[in-house]
């Protein structure tokens, strides 16, 4: 739907089903109740997702145009996809898996190519489109300076490539869209500074070496193609569990002209660790009930000395529980955005609050995303009906935006 300060919707992540007709037949189910109780007087929007096999099953041009038709009757639009998860995300072990196949690779440059020429067939016309992904690889896949600087490169040529392809859709037939990565704790990109440092040192030199060729380009020209296509996805949860002062980094990407194509709304969880270590016993029991085999669940805990200290995966963090340094954690663990006190825990849901504060008075984004995608393996004492859950997610972001 279409609010003051830009498109909201959820990211069908949500859903389990990883063929293109499961996955239709999972938004059929719950997105018309969603709409009524959310959007019923004005058209609404969709976050969607798709593995890579529903990719190829959707481009496929009879597909696509009764989807195009179910979309027409049932109010709804497409504006952003969610291009990270390439294969399975439900009921799969799915973990450091995430990034794979990750930017260096020509599968991840072909996927990700065949969902904007799905964007491109659905976007409204005069809108633009975005599409999240991947912060180019996963860091501890690459053990040596060297391999992670050399991976880093080939990744960053294949998103020049996709900014190419771009720049040349909205040259031919006037669609604008943008590719926004995503950082997340341990990707390549992990940080909002990690970001502004790859994309100044190295995504605009590289393209200006490349694409000054290619497309027959000034330099200046080339590296306004590179703002205009390549973007930053701003998710809430991740910039939150490292700590991020918001309003800095949104200061600096402003000031440097990098645009964010998306905000994800989303939560995770945080809790402080007790001085007195025989306190902390509930907390890393409560924490403890959070450690699922599905997806990576990384901490960051903050030292007393304002230092951070990263665990890979939620049971690296609860094996180092006593840590008497440690004073707070925060965990990877996409939460509902409208539950703050989880009992003992809590999450990290003042940060969404302060992030939407701030697209209110100075919006740096037209796309905005609830992902919470951890219903399935969330405690039972959290579970609501999907429909329901997602309801009561916009809703409440609505009430803050509004």
């Amino acid at each position: 739907m279409k609010l003051a300060s830009g498109h909201l919707s959820y990211c069908t992540n949500i859903h389990a089903g990883e063929s293109w007709m499961d996955h239709f037949e999972a938004i059929k189910k719950n997105f018309p109740i969603i709409k009524k109780e959310v959007s019923p007087g004005q058209p609404m929007g969709i976050g969607l997702r798709l593995s890579n096999s529903a990719s190829t099953d959707l481009l496929d041009p009879d597909s696509i145009q009764i989807f195009k038709d179910w979309l027409n009757e049932h109010e709804a639009y497409v504006f952003t996809m969610n291009g990270f998860p390439y294969g399975d995300f439900h009921h799969a072990i799915v973990k450091d898996q995430v990034h794979a196949p990750d930017w260096t690779s020509q599968e991840r440059l072909e996927y990700t190519i065949r969902l904007f020429k799905i964007l491109a067939e659905l976007l409204p016309q005069g809108m633009e489109g975005g599409i999240s992904t991947s912060p180019l690889s996963y860091r501890h896949w690459f053990p040596t300076k060297e391999l992670s600087e050399e991976s880093k490169n080939r990744a960053t040529r294949n998103i020049i490539l996709v900014a190419e392809q771009l720049y040349q859709f909205n040259l031919t037939n006037g669609i604008r869209m943008h590719l926004d990565i995503e950082p997340e704790p341990d990707g390549m990109l992990e940080t909002g500074a990690e970001f502004i440092a790859w994309y100044e040192n190295m995504l605009i030199p590289m393209a200006k070496s490349i694409l000054t060729v290619r497309l027959n380009m000034s330099e200046s020209e080339v590296e306004a193609c590179i703002k205009e296509h390549i973007c930053l996805c701003y998710d809430v949860c991740h910039f939150a569990i490292g700590y991020e002062q918001h309003i800095e980094v949104l200061q600096q990407l402003d000031k440097k002209g990098i645009r964010t194509g998306k905000i994800q709304i989303s939560a995770a969880l945080k809790a402080d660790m007790p001085a007195d270590i025989n306190s902390r016993t509930g907390i890393v029991e409560a924490f403890s009930k959070y450690n699922e085999s599905t997806y990576l669940h990384q901490v960051v805990g903050r030292n007393l000395d304002q230092s951070l200290i990263r665990y890979r995966d939620l049971p690296e963090a609860l094996a180092d529980s006593l840590n008497p340094m440690v004073n707070e954690w925060r965990a990877h663990f996409h939460v509902p955005v409208f539950a703050e006190n989880l009992q003992l825990l809590s999450s990290t849901q003042s940060d969404i609050v302060e992030v939407l504060n701030i697209q209110k008075s100075m919006p740096f984004s037209n796309h905005l995303e609830v992902e919470t995608y951890t219903w399935e393996v969330l405690p039972e004492s959290l579970k609501m009906p999907i429909d329901q859950s997602i309801i009561r997610e916009l809703n409440w972001v609505k009430g803050l935006l509004e």
